[in-house]
């Protein structure tokens, strides 16, 4: 709720502002998952000149690195470490170093990932740099969004959910960009190389939106006032499930996934149910764990354990369609309910804590991806 003497958000550039920030952190993230069959075509061997963002054949040699395991696991877990260290990172670190110099670091090593695709280089090193990228990206990811919750905090509600949505657009956006890389017809080393300049771009974009918050005097007046830090939000990390037709991940893994999400998200922005105080929250939050089976029983190739039990891809989109909206909603409503239970003071403690458990919960998800493969 906004203050009564808070001065207006003119032409609501705070607002904007924070919805592109919110774009900038997820945007990088996004644009690396969303290729993920351009480091596979790498990893099996292809050169720099033939590996494609996307490719119709994923089987054979990538699948020895394990890729999708490794990467969700190695983002996880830096994700985990320094969500609890920004909880204490912000007593002794300037915030605006902890903001900018997150944002710098995660545009340098998108820049080298967009470098890379220039260079010719063996599966093992290429493995080996894009493995130690994803963790970095995770890590100052992390102190960047706890940092800038902080700053949310401090603000009305509204500025929250603008910050969400801005990440949740970010899925829809890198989806768009990988079908619009798809069907440009240029070579693969070119659209390669723009697919990863693109977040750069959006990186720049961020910059520029938190060093004008400063000159805005709407933001001044909360920033100059906020009585706590601490606060932060998840990453999404999203694997591969099905990998039959050229465009039904890029649509239906990604797309379908970031829009959905996005509008369970934007959903909180005009009601809150159930409240803080229902036990059908935690019930419905649990419910989700159902999603687990009815994945692995649809229609993934490969398989050698489990049967088919869904075979008609209407079922995978419906669960999809479910699951996306479901985790945007309740991450999002659980965030903002949490803030409701404790007292002021312990405001702070509180949003450490959840971000600490939502990334703990992350990674041992991750950890679990190696053993539903090997079930499939």
């Amino acid at each position: 709720m906004a203050r009564g003497d808070a001065p207006r958000d003119s032409y609501h550039l705070v607002g904007i502002s924070f919805f592109i920030l919110g774009l900038g952190t997820l945007l990088p993230w996004n644009f690396f998952i969303t290729a993920i069959p351009y480091f596979q075509a790498r990893l099996a061997g292809a050169s720099n000149g033939t590996a494609r963002i996307l490719s119709t054949n994923h089987t054979g040699p990538e699948d020895a690195f394990n890729f999708n395991n490794w990467v969700t696991l190695l983002s996880q877990l830096p994700l985990l470490l320094f969500t609890l260290l920004n909880s204490f990172l912000y007593q002794c670190v300037p915030e605006t170093v902890r903001i900018l110099g997150s944002l710098l670091a995660i545009l340098l090593l998108f820049a080298l990932t967009a470098a890379l695709v220039k260079v010719d280089m063996s599966p093992g090193p290429f493995f080996s740099i894009t493995m130690a990228s994803v963790c970095f990206i995770n890590s100052f990811s992390a102190v960047l969004q706890g940092s800038l919750f902080g700053q949310l905090g401090t603000m009305p509600s509204t500025y929250s959910t603008l910050f969400l949505s801005g990440q949740g657009l970010a899925g829809i956006f890198a989806a768009l960009a990988m079908l619009l890389s798809m069907a440009s017809g240029v070579d693969a080393e070119t659209s390669a190389l723009g697919y990863f300049i693109t977040p750069c771009v959006g990186i720049l974009m961020s910059i520029v939106c938190y060093l004008s918050l400063p000159h805005l005097k709407f933001a001044r007046y909360y920033l100059a006032n906020k009585p706590s830090q601490g606060q932060a939000q998840e990453l999404e990390t999203k694997a591969e499930l099905l990998q039959s037709g050229q465009f039904f991940n890029p649509i239906c893994c990604f797309l379908l996934f970031n829009i959905m999400d996005w509008l369970g998200r934007s959903l909180t922005s005009y009601f809150l149910w159930p409240d803080e105080d229902s036990r059908l929250l935690p019930l419905l939050v649990c419910l989700r764990f159902l999603f687990v089976p009815l994945f692995m029983l649809c229609h993934v190739p490969q398989r050698s354990r489990l049967p088919i039990l869904f075979p008609q891809d209407a079922y995978f989109i419906t669960f999809m369609l479910l699951f996306a909206v479901s985790n945007g909603y309740l991450v999002s409503l659980t965030m903002c309910l949490a803030p409701r239970q404790v007292l002021p003071h312990e405001r702070e403690v509180a949003g450490a804590l959840m971000t600490f458990f939502l990334a703990l919960g992350l990674s041992c998800g991750a950890s679990l991806s190696f053993l539903f493969k090997a079930l499939l």
